[in-house]
């Protein structure tokens, strides 16, 4: 996080008394989203309420909470008096809008601000909920997303870390996405002349019954602002043609903006391979002819269904779980980050792909073991990310057309410690977060959340990682503190769920022991017992009778509870309710959408339909 210098107001500007008196910010909001037993998290936000656009803002606030970081803004203390400058990307604030900073505390808040300051204006601080010492905690280390599972998936509801501008509507004076009671006070408080104040929903510089009337007429939840350019990433899985019988056609892609096709390979000639020739390229379907340059799923998705469904783009993904272990040879040398580029560029023109996404897993450390590792792959990746994005722009030139370059990245800070997050993300049109496989049956001493919104702090792993880190919030948070933006960060949900066996009943299973790693939904005499089942088995087991479904409140996902099936048969999972949240909180911090693996375990959509509702995307 860069810091200002401390010298008390962090304001990097001058301004007029005239462009004072149109600032349209008169309050601060201060609310706490999370809290555990030695701090909180918070946010604070401001809403334009003036008739003018906001170029530029800075603020302070005296005897406030003990903060100890901060996103969405640069921040800096100075004895009892905390500084916030905008980001750059949330530095225009046009009028209705409003801005939210995050950050993480310790100790709970409480109602000690004695002094605040906006563009060099005093403000009101307004406090939007008292901090009750719930036990919520939205973590506090970083996620990891899994170390082990083959190509089939290795790669909380807090509102804190949000950011970005949230419109309202005519009588919502706070901004907050409602009419209600705040607004009727809103207006008692400015009654009378009242020029660019919030409570003017008229705009004719008055406070008065008129702007009453229109705060009762309004009344309610804000309307819709309509469709969004949330993405909506789905993976499908080459491999899904055989047992899973699931082919391209099945998707439901109305409900999907970018399908990630996995995986291609690298071959030992460091460019870029088919996986698997019969289904990406030969095998036939339907209207299919002998004379047709290619055939197979690559034929199916970009040549059948694309053209039916014009919204959608296409990319290859590289790499994954089982064939990551060239990136390391490929991004070594100007010559070979050159030469797998290259053939990059020629692939997707060849099968009429939008772009590549890149899964390497992992630079530096933490694969396969038969993978090549080199301290400098965190440089390297950097410039692996940069050689290709100047190929794909040069190549999009030449065909008119944009060609998208992503990533699927590590959930865990361990991980995205070898990443240069800012530099890396900076060449690509979005990174996807991994935001799963935080725990699992490779480690049979405890069950626990595989892809838990925030950490549950009664997690009583000895791994701080595991404990505090290891979660969907913290997968995303070293990307925005290292100044990506919002937009820029794809948050992962699962429609898998990781299972243990033979686990001990206190507690319904939950932070237990266990003893064995029981069969998942596709498992056969080369995977053995995997403890990986798809949601909609999942959501059979639960129909049935013969498993309760548990809601763990903290981390805000659920879990499936057998004591009698495998010895004591521990789910953790994703349903439609965390992922709700989930929505909500890509919402709530202007991220750029959501990616899943895989569409083949949601198979009646359920998840899909949550996400495709919530976001509203077009």
């Amino acid at each position: 996080m860069t810091q200002l210098t401390k010298t008390g107001i962090a304001c990097g500007f001058l301004m007029t008394t005239a462009s004072l008196a149109q600032a349209g910010v008169t309050s601060l909001t201060v609310e706490s989203t999370n809290s555990w037993s030695s701090g909180h998290s918070g946010q604070i936000s401001f809403v334009n309420s003036g008739v003018d656009p906001i170029e530029g803002w800075s603020f302070w606030i005296e005897d406030g909470p003990a903060i100890t970081s901060a996103w969405n803004c640069e921040w800096s203390a100075d004895g009892n008096r905390d500084s916030f400058l905008d980001a750059g990307w949330n530095g225009i604030i046009d009028p209705g809008e409003t801005v939210t900073i995050g950050y993480e505390a310790t100790g709970l808040l409480e109602q000690t601000i004695t002094g605040a300051e906006f563009n060099g204006m005093p403000v009101e601080i307004n406090y939007a909920g008292a901090d009750e010492g719930d036990g919520d905690d939205d973590g506090s280390d970083g996620g990891n997303d899994g170390d082990d599972g083959g190509n089939d998936g290795g790669g909380g509801d807090d509102t804190g870390d949000g950011s970005g501008t949230t419109p309202g509507c005519d009588g919502d004076t706070d901004g907050n996405g409602a009419v209600d009671v705040s607004d009727i006070l809103a207006v008692l408080d400015g009654w009378g002349p009242c020029p660019g104040c919030g409570a003017d929903v008229d705009g004719n510089d008055v406070v008065d019954v008129d702007d009453m009337l229109a705060v009762l007429g309004a009344w309610g939840d804000c309307p819709s602002t309509g469709p969004t350019n949330k993405r909506i990433v789905g993976y499908y899985i080459e491999w899904g043609i055989y047992g899973r019988d699931y082919q391209p056609a099945d998707m439901p892609l109305d409900k999907i903006t970018h399908v990630n096709y996995a995986f291609a390979n690298i071959g030992d000639d460091g460019r870029i391979a088919i996986g698997d020739p019969y289904a990406a390229i030969e095998r036939s379907y339907p209207g299919d002819t002998w004379d047709q340059p290619y055939r197979g799923t690559y034929n199916q998705l970009n040549n059948v269904l694309k053209p039916q469904y014009p919204h959608l783009k296409t990319l290859i993904s590289v790499g994954g779980w089982t064939w990551s272990g060239k990136f390391s040879d490929v991004a070594q040398t100007a010559q070979s980050r050159q030469i797998f580029a290259e053939s990059c560029v020629e692939f997707i023109r060849t099968y009429n792909f939008d772009g590549v996404d890149i899964d390497w897993e992992y630079p530096v450390c933490c694969g396969l073991s038969s993978n090549t590792y080199r301290p400098e792959d965190r440089e390297n990746y950097t410039l692996l990310a940069e050689e290709l994005r100047n190929q794909l722009d040069a190549a999009g030139q030449e065909d008119g057309r944009e060609y998208l370059l992503t990533i699927a990245a590590a959930g865990g800070i361990d991980k995205l410690e070898n990443y240069e997050l800012a530099e890396l993300a900076s060449h690509l049109d979005w990174v996807n977060t991994m935001s799963y496989d935080f725990m699992g049956s490779w480690d049979l001493s405890i069950t626990g959340h595989h892809s838990g919104l925030y950490a549950n702090p009664d997690n009583p792993s000895p791994n701080q990682n595991v404990r505090n880190f290891y979660n969907a919030h913290h997968s995303v948070l070293p990307w925005l503190e290292a100044g990506v933006e919002p937009d820029k960060i794809v948050m992962g949900v699962p429609f898998y769920g990781r299972a243990w066996g033979g686990v001990n009943p206190t507690n319904n299973g939950l932070f237990q022991a266990g003893t064995l790693v029981p069969p998942g939904t596709w498992d056969d005499w080369s995977s053995g017992a995997t403890g990986m089942n798809d949601y909609t088995e999942i959501a059979s087991f639960i129909a049935s009778g013969n498993y309760v479904r548990l809601w763990d409140d903290t981390a805000k996902v659920p879990w499936a509870w057998s004591p009698d099936n495998h010895g004591g048969h521990f789910i953790s999972y994703d349903d439609a309710e965390s992922i709700e949240l989930k929505m909500d909180y890509i919402k709530d911090n202007s991220l750029g959408g959501v990616m899943f693996w895989e569409v083949t375990a949601d198979r009646e959509a359920e998840l899909l339909d949550v996400m495709y509702q919530s976001l509203e995307v077009e």
